[in-house]
């Protein structure tokens, strides 16, 4: 904590400064852990008792695992950083009215199968039916038999098969979780008696009304196995006992989202390396990133317990996890720790190497750290596909680690297994994942716990008398918070020479009057994607790369290299995550054909520069520019950044086939222009290269643009084709009318004063 308050206090003090000068604002101090697990064990309420008068709880995030606490029968959703700055501004939620897709789950888990088998098998199973922008309701006599962690874990991963939320009603299965967590007895029953009285409880001891939704899905638990997914996208789930023969296909593939196109003759070599004195190998597949981490999976017990059985086990026999390989854990709460060392575990996950690191998001966010520089150079030497395992929720490139081009989600006693078995290329069934210390091989069903033993582990360890110790004094902080120096003030006072908060430039030349659509007329492309361009790419939040912009920014103000942090961490300066925006080092842009990297080509000139540098060249130059994309554009994490930094790189519009909710939400309310190219048409079929000039046929009165109305887009050289425009309200029009949704925040704050 003391690197983390030495690194951060700027920051913090920022967010002490705020929950000072503003009313009803609570800050949970650094270091408690992971947000939306705070949320599900401490502060979810389920129901409001506001002096008498009872509602159901509800909650808006800024970040798209908000989704989490749905798995309570909280509705919860993630917004972008703009709209929740805006409602905490007094400006309303405005949501067109989602369909809502019926889920039925019934019989119960096999034995051997985890809960995170089952979010992944979900996972796929949403992304391929198509629920994005929608609500999916949870019900059947299999959720009798589903934990209440479990369907957290399911709730917390709506994201990632695109819904706005996975909900789980209330039941005695949530009730029975209130009690374990701590919830008071009269809370409890409040919590029951309000819900039945409101038809809002589900009995499952009574028959159920036949509920009608929007389209209808149904998953057998009994049918769910052992798996994990990548090794780029969270919903590519492959089943465990294919795992090997799906890794060769990954290689064998030509480059995409299963794919990394490595020549035969080179898929089985061998790289000698040095490692502290030792020596070392390398190949294709090699584990060097294990990590057990995310609020997704370190807030199920059975899991993290189930984890800790494993490495018990591993260690009696004697297996060892390669000490080239980095290891992490990293809970997402104090809880967790609690109950593995009441549990007398946790000392064999530390054995292995799995030493808590801290409580936050770490490596499912990108923030794992460096891995030993010989492994780096071994990989980037030598073109090696080195892989990660985490238990985190999304995988997408670029995101985990600049060195692991296969990154793949599992449970966490599965990436335990795969930190001893030192390679995701094995077949768990035939092939020994270790040698014991008395020299017999060692096999997958030697280690693995089973259903009876985690249960027996949980009900022994997991008190209730835990959650309460650990979140009794969790408003109170620690002492470096409560020593953290503030000076009180109405107006914060911006320090010009601080690299971490940095005065925005959004309200700088704003006047009373609202500006009205911006005309686009002969703007460049700047960028050109295909599918599954996610927030992620558009705007890292990991490790700053020592030869991009950013660097460079930060160089010139005496700013050392170990001192750069990350881009999540410098999100409070614009300067920095302008630069940062599009740095992702595996941005594949059309107009580079082929090539990889945060670069573009500058049209006119034809000059390859950073997109940083091509964007302020079209700036001074006086042009407007667009991007190009496919399908699902903005997918992944709810960054706000990925619409304000292509905004201060002077992008007016983006022309895709379609959107994920919150990024096209984000774009709307920083003032740009969301353009959907109609059905069975993309960049592609229309013959766009991306060396054209665009023109958007908008009306230049705002009073004349109806929500989602067709528009056309007409190029230089004589192409013309149809966009639907993806402002899908009345207040979205009026955001953009007034240049974004802050700008029109602020209007009306000073017109209403």
């Amino acid at each position: 904590m003391e690197l983390e308050f030495q690194r951060n206090k700027e920051r913090f003090a920022f967010l002490k400064w705020g929950s000072n000068a503003f009313h009803n604002m609570l800050v949970v101090p650094p270091g408690s852990g992971i947000v939306h697990q705070v949320n599900l064990e401490y502060l979810a309420r389920v129901v409001f008792n506001n002096e008498g008068i009872l509602y159901p709880d509800s909650v808006v995030g800024t970040d798209s695992h908000t989704t989490m606490i749905d798995g309570l029968g909280v509705a919860g959703w993630g917004v972008g950083g703009i709209e929740a700055e805006a409602a905490m501004l007094g400006q309303p939620m405005s949501m067109v009215l989602p369909g809502v897709v019926g889920f039925k789950l019934s019989g119960k888990l096999r034995n051997g199968v985890t809960a995170t088998d089952l979010v992944l098998t979900v996972t796929q199973m949403l992304r391929k039916h198509g629920v994005v922008g929608k609500f999916v309701e949870f019900y059947g006599e299999g959720m009798s038999e589903l934990p209440l962690a479990d369907r957290a874990t399911i709730a917390n991963m709506s994201p990632e098969y695109g819904a706005t939320m996975g909900f789980f009603p209330v039941d005695h299965v949530t009730l029975q979780y209130l009690k374990m967590t701590g919830r008071a007895d009269e809370t409890i029953a409040m919590i029951e008696s309000y819900l039945r009285a409101n038809k809002m409880f589900v009995d499952h001891s009574q028959g159920q009304e036949e509920k009608v939704y929007s389209s209808y899905l149904e998953l057998n638990l009994e049918e769910v196995e052992p798996c994990i997914s990548g090794p780029k996208r969270p919903h590519d789930r492959v089943p465990l006992k294919e795992m090997k023969e799906d890794w060769q296909s990954c290689l064998d593939s030509k480059l995409g989202f299963k794919g990394f196109a490595i020549p035969k003759e080179t898929q089985k070599k061998v790289v000698e390396f040095t490692f502290k004195d030792q020596p070392a190998q390398l190949k294709h597949g090699d584990v060097v990133i294990a990590a057990i981490t995310s609020c997704t999976n370190t807030s199920n017990p059975s899991v993290m317990l189930a984890a800790a059985l494993v490495a018990k086990k591993a260690c009696e026999l004697g297996l060892e996890v390669k000490p080239w390989i980095k290891t992490s854990l990293a809970p997402g709460s104090g809880v967790v720790t609690k109950y593995l060392e009441k549990s007398g575990l946790q000392r064999y996950l530390n054995q292995l190497g799995f030493h808590t690191v801290g409580y936050g998001c770490t490596t499912c966010i990108g923030n794992s750290g460096d891995i030993d520089e010989s492994v780096a150079s071994a990989i980037s030497q030598n073109d090696i596909v080195a892989s990660a395992v985490l238990s985190g929720n999304r995988n997408f490139e670029g995101r985990v680690h600049p060195h692991t081009r296969a990154n793949y989600l599992a449970s966490p006693p599965l990436v335990v297994a795969y930190a001893l078995a030192g390679t995701v290329d094995i077949d768990f069934d035939s092939e020994p994942i270790g040698i014991s210390r008395d020299g017999k091989n060692v096999y997958f069903k030697d280690i693995w716990p089973s259903n009876e033993e985690i249960a027996n582990v949980v009900q022994a360890s997991v008190l209730p008398d835990m959650f309460k110790a650990t979140y009794e004094a969790i408003t109170s902080g620690n002492s470096m918070w409560n020593q953290l120096p503030v000076t009180p003030s109405t107006l914060y006072s911006w320090d010009p020479s601080s690299t971490y908060i940095h005065e925005p430039p959004y309200f700088k030349s704003m006047t009373m009057s609202p500006p009205g659509p911006h005309p686009v007329k002969d703007a460049y492309c700047l960028l050109s994607f295909g599918d599954s361009i996610t927030t992620d790419h558009i705007s890292p939040a990991g490790s700053i790369h020592k030869d991009s912009p950013a660097a460079k920014y930060l160089i010139e103000r005496d700013v050392e290299r170990k001192d750069f942090n990350s881009y999540g961490s410098r999100r409070g300066n614009d300067q920095v995550m302008a630069r940062g925006t599009f740095a992702n080092i595996r941005l594949v842009n059309k107009l580079l054909k082929g090539e990889v990297g945060p670069n573009t080509i500058h049209v006119p000139s034809g000059e390859k520069l950073s997109v940083f540098d091509a964007a302020m060249k079209y700036r001074s130059d006086g042009h407007d520019t667009i991007i190009l994309a496919g399908a699902e554009y903005g997918s992944g994490s709810s960054r706000d950044w990925a619409a304000k930094g292509p905004m201060l790189l002077g992008v007016k519009a983006v022309i895709a086939k379609n959107f994920e909710r919150i990024h096209r939400s984000n774009l709307v309310g920083m003032g740009i222009i969301p353009l959907c190219f109609k059905a069975g048409e993309d960049a592609e079929t229309l013959g766009l290269t991306g060396q054209e000039r665009f023109t958007i046929h908008l009306p230049t009165n705002s009073g004349d643009i109806k929500p989602g109305q067709d528009v056309i887009v007409s190029t230089d050289d004589g192409k013309s084709f149809t966009c639907t425009v993806r402002f899908d309200t009345e207040v979205e029009l009026a955001y953009y009318n007034h240049g974004g949704i802050l700008p029109f925040v602020i209007r009306n704050l000073i017109g209403a004063n």
